[in-house]
């Protein structure tokens, strides 16, 4: 399983990548791995608005369907359209395959969320 440090990450397998009050947030590679070979991504509206925990998007593979949560609440900037043609982006480069920028609404929030360290130690333990 690949990390990346400097990343925030969520229980639901989600990271966050913050810059000056706006997030990038995808599904992490241990997330892209259970899920298997990635074959469609739902994405929201563009100026969309969610608190944290809501459900902003869908990642079907052949497995599964699973909801992406939004680790925290914020207004969708840009959606990452390369996704809608090119899903598997996901499984070859999960941390450069961003699926939302958000405006940050509560910055407060982000010191809810695992850093590195703490997420590879919740990973072992789910395995």
């Amino acid at each position: 399983m690949k990390t990346i440090p400097g990343l925030l990450y969520s229980n639901d397998h989600e990271w966050i990548k913050v810059e000056d009050g706006k997030a990038y947030i995808g599904i992490t590679d241990y997330a892209q791995h259970a899920l298997g070979e990635i074959v469609y991504v739902e994405l929201p509206e563009v100026d969309s608005e969610f608190k944290a925990g809501d459900v902003f998007g869908v990642t079907e593979s052949v497995k599964a369907a699973s909801d992406s949560y939004l680790p925290v609440s914020g207004k969708v900037l840009e959606v990452n359209e390369e996704l809608s043609d090119s899903p598997q982006l996901i499984n070859e480069d999960p941390y450069g395959s961003w699926m939302v920028l958000i405006e940050l609404s509560d910055e407060t929030e982000l010191e809810q969320l695992m850093n590195e360290g703490q997420y590879q130690e919740f990973c072992g333990k789910e395995e």
